[in-house]
């Protein structure tokens, strides 16, 4: 009898549920080209058609369908312009508008829905109980062009903390908690599914470092897990908000500034004419003051690795918690009740 690895029923499980996301954009239409002069030689400079506008490719990534009615997970940068619009492609001649339900800017997450019934799709399993040394498949569409790319690995590492940069946006991100893989993850494949050999998913592939080989990085699907059910019961994602603008405070930081702590967040407006503490927030009521420097929040130390909004986003919406604040010299503990961010 003819061995098949179980990578294969894996892919005739999870394939048909893994889609293409496209994005496009409304813009001037060209109708032609003409050479600008520019040092010896010249330039090929856009004629751009008076008045008129065609809907453009622009981008795109891939997502994973995870109900039958149609509920999609994908990466937040997928899907990150707010004024384009995107459509999902299930099979070359399926294709589908779809509806941005919530983008989750901590996590780099995004939920969409797509209009109909009996769609293909994914289990979700459970990133909590993922090994190191544990075998996976990613699955994407490599580039925007190879559909239903699989490729294996294992689970390389855990609790990984990267800086990411969209590249749509040109904007860092920080993510935490983050799985590791050797799975080759590409250009395109953001957003896939991360599966396991149960044919369950266990991370959305979100980021890979450029000029290593092997290194890929995807979101535990639990953090999706928790975004779907907030969006289930409320319609949307609701985030804890303290009501302050702050900068993370680093070695760099604070030596340029001569600051007394290297660590913590700095209280401090980002440009003139608005207030680091927005009035009538919890921050205020709590009686935060610009230049207070927050050490720690609900006990945990505050670092670029451990930031307060990823300190605050695991926590509940009406949670009180602790902060332990360096103000002219002197520690001392405020408590915040957490308010829903607006």
């Amino acid at each position: 009898m003819k061995y098949k690895s179980p990578i294969v029923a894996i892919a005739k499980k999870a394939c048909p549920a893994v889609i293409t996301i496209v994005m496009s954009k409304d813009l001037p239409k060209i109708e032609g080209f003409y050479m600008m002069p520019y040092g010896d030689s010249g330039v090929v400079m856009p004629k751009f058609k008076d008045g008129l506008k065609e809907s453009t490719k622009i981008g795109g990534g891939s997502g994973f369908i995870i109900s039958d009615d149609g509920y999609i997970i994908t990466s937040r940068h997928v899907v990150s312009d707010p004024d384009a619009d995107y459509s999902i492609i299930l099979e070359p001649e399926k294709k589908y508008p779809a509806k941005i339900l919530a983008r989750d800017p901590i996590n780099d997450l995004a939920i969409l829905k797509i209009e109909g019934n009996n769609f293909p799709n994914i289990k979700l399993g459970n990133s909590g109980d993922i090994e190191l040394g544990e075998e996976v498949v990613a699955i994407g569409n490599a580039l925007g062009e190879f559909h239903d790319t699989l490729s294996c690995g294992i689970i390389s590492g855990l609790s990984r903390f990267i800086q990411a940069t969209d590249h749509f946006t040109q904007q860092a991100q920080q993510l935490r908690g983050l799985i590791q893989t050797d799975a080759a993850i590409n250009p395109g494949n953001s957003g896939g599914p991360l599966v396991n050999m149960a044919g369950q998913v266990i991370g959305v592939n979100t980021a890979m470092v450029m000029g290593a080989q092997n290194i890929g990085f995807a979101i535990p699907i639990n953090y999706a897990k928790k975004d779907l059910e907030e969006i289930k019961k409320h319609g949307k994602l609701r985030f804890p908000f303290m009501g302050i603008k702050y900068v993370l405070l680093s070695k760099l930081i604070s030596e340029k500034n001569k600051l007394p702590v290297d660590y913590g967040a700095l209280v401090v407006r980002e440009t003139l004419g608005e207030a680091a503490v927005i009035k009538n927030s919890a921050a205020e009521m709590a009686g935060l003051k610009e230049f207070d420097i927050i050490l720690e929040a609900k006990g945990e130390k505050i670092t670029s690795e451990n930031s307060l909004s990823n300190i605050t986003h695991k926590c509940q919406i009406g949670e009180e918690i602790d902060l332990k604040i360096l103000r002219d010299g002197k520690e001392i503990m405020i408590k915040i009740t957490l308010e829903e961010k607006k």
